[in-house]
């Protein structure tokens, strides 16, 4: 049996190429996103590519949490089951903190942590009484310290998400009754629309679709946790996590 995914904010960037990737991997998909037209275009490309696959999309907020969980039962139901659900849709959105604009880090804080948390319970509920399933979170590299500028909340919510699945982790570890596994994937510097007018460091961008590609190797070994892709950001967030506060400030 195909495994059967939902990915939320799945419209562009790195949930557009990771619902290409599942589905060229022979996965039923339900995809979910505030604007459907870009998601019946995504629809229309992967069945042509691969005709067998189920695909379904649904328009999801994720920030009407209570529309959250009618879309991830209403998915789950059409899908015959639920074998992962991959926390993605998130917003980049952000100002140094005191400049006056509460308003667009309030705005990313909602999306990216409270709306993430709505997602994980709903998720959750499904797991727990198939006593089954694969609860992936997709954080950032920035989450691994405080962030200065335009970072500083959009790398808390990305911490916060990060706690949130270890919470989950820890609580069905050693538990076989629930077979649930629970992944944090931490990409690095990954071309996507979010960061596509951002200024970094161009040498360790890599584009979408090879980064992409080791997210989901790592979420198809269903990793605990994985930095992606692995070079150069496993001992760059080696580095991020123990240096002084005045090497992070280069680095970042």
């Amino acid at each position: 049996m195909p495994t059967r995914t939902i990915i939320t904010g799945a419209s562009s960037g790195l949930g557009a190429e990771m619902a290409r990737q599942f589905a060229a991997k022979g996965h039923d998909l339900a995809l979910t996103a505030r604007r459907t037209d870009r998601l019946d275009q995504l629809r229309e490309e992967i069945l042509a590519a691969h005709p067998g696959r189920t695909i379904l999309v649904r328009a999801l907020d994720v920030t009407d949490n209570d529309d959250v969980f009618t879309a991830t039962t209403e998915l789950t139901e059409e899908l015959g089951g639920l074998d992962r659900f991959i926390v993605n849709a998130g917003l980049g959105k952000g100002a140094p903190i005191g400049t006056g604009r509460f308003d667009a880090n309030r705005e990313t804080a909602m999306t990216n942590f409270v709306a993430a948390l709505a997602q994980m319970e709903a998720a959750m509920q499904v797991f727990r009484e198939q006593k089954t399933g694969h609860l992936v979170v997709i954080s950032s590299v920035s989450a691994l310290r405080g962030m200065r500028r335009t970072m500083t909340t959009y790398a808390a919510t990305k911490a916060g998400v990060a706690a949130l699945a270890e919470g989950i982790r820890l609580e069905v570890l050693g538990r076989p009754e629930l077979a649930i596994d629970v992944s944090t994937i931490y990409p690095g510097y990954i071309r996507s629309e979010m960061n596509d007018k951002v200024e970094q460091e161009q040498k360790m961008m890599v584009d979408t679709q090879t980064g992409v590609r080791a997210m989901v190797a790592a979420i198809e070994a269903r990793k605990a946790k994985a930095l992606v892709p692995p070079w150069p950001w496993v001992p760059i967030g080696e580095v991020i996590k123990h240096a002084p506060l005045s090497v992070v400030r280069r680095l970042t």
